[in-house]
């Protein structure tokens, strides 16, 4: 093997080594633009949660659109007793975190499993039953996941904990 093939593989093999690492801190750095911030349209506005964007990545149960309507969940005992089955299910969701609670709103993020993208998750306890809104933050569409966690969290509320 001449000296420049050596000097050539070896500038190559170096080359490879420097890039590993760039291009796994520019994947960290794209990753984490993925959970976006969280828009400043959250929480209770007039006693109803916000609506949903036009895109077809939310469903609300106060939406009038539906598309995106979802029914609201019921009442587990009284308005405590639920918000206590809620907060701890929410401990319990892969990938869920409680930001904000208070006694009637509670709001929660889930992150996706492999690129991290966040949906909010609201909560409006009612004398009657509980408002829900679940929306992605970024896209535009969600396969149905958003509809998905609602409807799983509505047959986990009513199971006996």
């Amino acid at each position: 093997m001449s000296l420049f093939s050596l000097r050539q593989s070896a500038l190559i093999r170096a080359r490879r080594r420097g890039f590993k690492p760039a291009a796994g801190l520019a994947l960290s750095v794209l990753l984490a633009a993925c959970s976006g911030s969280p828009p400043a349209n959250l929480g209770v506005h007039d006693g109803r949660l916000a609506p949903c964007p036009d895109s077809p990545n939310c469903v609300n149960s106060q939406a009038s659109d539906a598309q995106q309507r979802v029914e609201p969940l019921p009442l587990l005992g009284d308005a405590e007793q639920t918000r206590a089955r809620l907060v701890a299910m929410l401990a319990s969701e892969p990938r869920a975190q409680l930001v904000e609670q208070d006694t009637r709103y509670l709001r929660a993020e889930f992150s996706s499993r492999v690129f991290r993208f966040v949906d909010d998750v609201e909560f409006l306890i009612g004398e009657q039953a509980v408002e829900v809104r679940s929306a992605s933050r970024l896209g535009y569409g969600d396969f149905g996941v958003n509809r998905q966690r609602i409807e799983r969290l509505r047959q986990r509320l009513g199971q006996r904990p």
